[in-house]
């Protein structure tokens, strides 16, 4: 689901976002301007945008001249500068660089094709490798990828290599950890103020963190495994301030989806996201819903995505990590390209309707829809929270009294890829809210669902054809990825 703000031009929503707007700190004039989506479902659809910034000014006192976003501080920091403007080109030192079983051969031969058959990589501590995408498959190539991840990792005495080995239990050996995205935060190399490379787009999510996390090429990857650096321009950042209290029936998937919509798949290319607000700072239970914020900056085309660190950050990695993390905070003065501003108790859900992120429309609007298929799993939507509201959905179908075989069609194949092994474990022992003490997998089994798969990319990336889930013959159907 995703969010949209309902309201018209004339309305006391709008004339107090157009208020605050007029009031940014960084804002050379009280002046605003309304920006709409380029692909528009509905025309209630509407969110105020800040001017966009031509100049910097000088920070008031410091050492630095000049102040500066989270994004440059963090680029700063790394590049051992002591300021840095959008567009600079700067050698920055990487924190942690991370493959997996799709980019690691590749990245792999690169490395020694560069570096030497025998060369060294700079740090074996600094470097995950997490096989994910083409796993739990009898296909012979893509179990090849996974030996030649193994074999390198021997080779170099890499500490984070999570193996996969099918043990019967949780289809995963003990070391085995799940989908990267999500097991690069649960395994403690997700700390703010860091640098955090990997051959993935979705490597953003990690921005959730207070950390600067970019998809790169193998070609890229494999020189930062022999150098520990990469050359990197300094992207201008776009901010988007939500305020308000978030409705229950809204998840962080309704607030990115509802950005995309407004500034499209090529709105950010090449630019920071950074989101702020008190919706976000409330966004406490876990931070698996900030890591969802962060997650789809790259179907909106940027470069990052960065949530400030704070308490619910911290209590995160109480029990995650022991190395030593300083975060970094934009400037009260940072100049920002543009601003964007939601009340969002006042949006609604969204869904992205084929065959792009940005083609967003109201949920209610598309009621008539027939649902062929469910999906429910990736790196941004299978995540314990995601799980249980989706056992909430079907909870709710037993409370108003539809019988199982209307439940199977209501909510026809229903299909569960688990991103994680923790993940897979809650699935299977937490009890959902108001229950009666039932967890995930029972309500799924008693609402007619596929058994939940074992933890990997699956049918979200496609690959062989035994694929979890992957649709081997052509059909009409409607699926939903959630």
């Amino acid at each position: 689901m995703a969010s949209s703000a309902i309201a018209s031009s004339s309305s006391p929503f709008i004339n107090k976002v157009q208020k605050d707007v007029g009031l940014s700190t960084f804002s050379s004039q009280p002046s605003f301007s309304l920006h709409t989506a380029k692909k528009r479902n509905s025309r209630n659809i509407t969110c105020v945008m800040a001017p966009q910034q031509t100049e910097r000014k000088p920070a008031t006192s410091g050492s630095v001249k000049t102040a500066m976003t989270m994004t440059e501080k963090i680029l700063a920091r790394a590049s051992e500068k002591p300021m840095l403007s959008p567009g600079e080109n700067v050698w920055v030192n990487v924190d942690v660089l991370m493959t997996h079983d799709v980019c690691g051969p590749g990245t792999f031969g690169i490395f020694k094709r560069e570096f030497g058959q025998n060369a060294k990589v700079w740090d074996r501590e600094k470097i995950v490798i997490i096989p994910d995408h083409y796993i739990f498959t009898t296909d012979d190539r893509a179990n090849r990828n996974v030996d030649i991840c193994r074999d390198f990792s021997m080779e170099q005495n890499i500490k984070y290599f999570y193996d996969i080995k099918d043990l019967g239990n949780f289809k995963a050996n003990p070391d085995y950890k799940g989908v990267c995205h999500v097991a690069l935060a649960q395994e403690g190399h997700c700390r703010p103020g860091e640098v955090l490379l990997g051959t993935d787009s979705h490597t953003c999510t990690a921005g959730a963190f207070g950390q600067f996390a970019t998809g790169i090429g193998n070609t890229d990857a494999g020189f930062v495994l022999g150098a520990g650096k990469l050359l990197l321009k300094v992207p201008p950042t776009l901010r988007f301030v939500m305020d308000g209290e978030m409705p229950d029936y809204l998840l962080a998937k309704d607030l990115i989806l509802q950005i995309i919509g407004e500034i499209s798949v090529s709105g950010a290319t090449y630019k920071a996201m950074e989101f702020v607000g008190s919706t976000v700072e409330s966004l406490t239970v876990s931070m698996e819903e900030r890591m969802t914020l962060c997650n789809m900056v790259v179907e909106a085309g940027g470069k990052n995505g960065v949530v400030p660190a704070d308490s619910t950050t911290y209590k995160y990695l109480e029990d995650k990590t022991s190395t030593p993390y300083e975060a970094v905070y934009s400037d009260d003065q940072a100049r920002f390209l543009s601003e964007y501003r939601f009340d969002v108790s006042k949006l609604e859900p969204l869904v992205a309707k084929p065959h792009s992120p940005d083609n967003r429309a109201l949920a209610r609007e598309c009621k008539d829809v027939k649902i062929d298929r469910v999906y429910i799993g990736s790196c941004t939507g299978g995540k314990t929270e995601d799980f249980l509201a989706a056992a909430k959905v079907f909870l709710a179908s037993v409370r108003h009294h539809i019988s199982t075989w209307e439940r199977r069609s209501k909510f026809p194949l229903s299909l569960f890829q688990l991103p994680r092994r923790l993940v897979w474990m809650d699935v299977y022992s937490l009890p959902v809210p108001g229950s009666g003490g039932k967890t995930c997998s029972q309500i799924f089994e008693e609402a007619g669902c596929d058994t939940p798969a074992s933890p990997s990319c699956g049918a979200c990336l496609g690959g062989p054809k035994d694929t979890y889930a992957r649709l081997n013959e052509p059909q009409a159907s409607f699926t939903i990825f959630v």
